[in-house]
């Protein structure tokens, strides 16, 4: 009997799936895009919704010889639920930053320059619904809740074990992924805002991890098989890097979108909060890396599509222009330059609009450079190979020029989705993430 494997990825405009063989050939896909919400209450019946569409897609010769789902969601989006799994209050999604309010608290409790020191914080957004005044917001104090990430509260709603998340998504929640264990400092921070009795942290698991088989209510609703795995989960993030294919240190994926975001795979970890640098367990690796704030979003308030892609033809990529721009939209950057009053430079401005692209182009690869520079001066595993996602992989020129500055060999991904990296952790069972 063949074997198929299912990778799901929440995003934030859709749910798209993915099912692959035993050799990680794609033999099926699906999407859900979501409908325009008013209420973040609407998303609780909207992503039930998504979850069972995008797997009642899938042909049914393939669903009825599905071994394994995983699930990726966007990191720090979280809920608050009963011991039934029902959410108590409506979700708080990744970049909701009404925790703002309790960021002084917040350093009360964690070590200084710690991940979790954010609005955005999975940590910020549990204390802010641990201290908020309102009736509407706050749990009741003398019933039990459970906390979870997206992830973590889909895959429930497949196998039923409640309270179980993925040492990915529980990184901004504080968990210490190199010991693999809630610190002290977490517990000691929450037992003097709560009874700990009643508040349930999820048991963290390596991402893949077996949690168990579908239950057979699911099972007959969704005609999958009752010996289906349903496995711990991944970020969004994580789960596009683990698609490009970059497994050894050395390796690391430019995503060249809107922004310009960049990840490599490395022996140890380096973090630094100046920097916005954080690093994930990836198995006994670390996957490590910031974003700037250039990237495609200024290319596109200058050309269009066409115009990006006419005048790209026109650029000699071994020729250097010597323009010594730093893109930017507005002022301000974090990496690799730290400093939020950083200024663009886009002067001169030459009068041909080919040399002003070629300009941009340059500026955004010797960011790119600088950026894995100072990944390594921290600590992290010299650069090798570089693999591209996003809309900027597409032109053959701009990669050229990156690699003029990056010297190291440059590499499509070859699978860019999020829920084909969730297929992998399907059948990899966690092993090596």
């Amino acid at each position: 009997m063949v074997n198929f494997y299912i990778g799901i990825d929440f995003g934030t405009s859709g749910t798209r799936s993915i099912t692959i063989n035993s050799q990680g050939t794609v033999v099926a896909q699906t999407q859900f895009p979501f409908p325009p919400f008013t209420d973040t209450w609407e998303l609780v019946s909207l992503w039930k919704t998504a979850l069972f569409d995008v797997i009642q897609q899938i042909p049914l010769h393939f669903r009825r010889q599905i071994d394994a789902i995983a699930i990726n969601g966007t990191s720090a989006t979280v809920l608050l639920c009963d011991p039934n799994g029902i959410p108590l209050q409506s979700p708080i999604l990744y970049n909701d930053s009404r925790a703002v309010t309790v960021l002084e608290l917040l350093k009360k409790i964690a070590p200084p320059d710690h991940i979790v020191n954010s609005a955005t914080s999975s940590l910020a957004k549990l204390i802010w619904w641990l201290t908020a005044e309102t009736t509407n917001t706050k749990p009741q104090k003398s019933s039990v809740c459970y906390f979870l990430h997206q992830a973590d509260w889909l895959a429930f709603l497949l196998h039923g074990k409640l309270g179980i998340s993925d040492y990915h998504n529980s990184l901004k929640l504080g968990y210490d992924v190199k010991n693999l264990t809630y610190p002290n400092w977490l517990i000691n921070g929450l037992q003097s805002l709560t009874n700990l009795e009643l508040l349930k942290l999820p048991d963290v698991v390596a991402p893949g991890t077996s949690i168990a088989s579908i239950t057979s209510e699911i099972s007959e609703q969704l005609q999958l098989p009752k010996t289906c795995v349903i496995c711990a989960g991944t970020t969004d993030s994580i789960a596009a890097f683990l698609a490009s294919g970059a497994k050894i240190p050395g390796e690391a994926v430019t995503s060249l979108g809107s922004t310009l975001v960049l990840k490599l795979l490395s022996n140890i970890p380096v973090n630094n909060t100046k920097y916005g640098i954080y690093s994930h367990r990836l198995g006994d690796l670390w996957l490590t890396g910031g974003a700037s704030n250039t990237g495609g979003a200024v290319l596109r308030q200058f050309f269009s599509d066409l115009e990006l892609e006419n005048f790209s033809r026109q650029i000699n990529p071994n020729y250097n222009s010597n323009l010594n721009y730093y893109p930017l939209i507005k002022k301000g950057d974090r990496f690799p330059i730290n400093d939020p009053e950083l200024l663009p430079r886009l002067q001169p401005r030459p009068d041909n609009p080919v040399e002003f692209l070629q300009g941009l182009l340059e500026g955004i690869a010797q960011i790119e450079a600088q950026g894995y520079q100072l990944l390594q001066q921290l600590g992290a595993t010299p650069l090798t190979q570089v693999y591209t996602a996003g809309g900027g992989a597409k032109n053959p020129v701009w990669t050229a020029i990156r690699q003029r500055y990056l010297n190291v060999n440059m590499v499509n991904y070859i699978h860019t989705e999020a829920a084909y990296g969730s297929a992998l952790l399907a059948i990899n069972r966690g092993i090596g993430v």
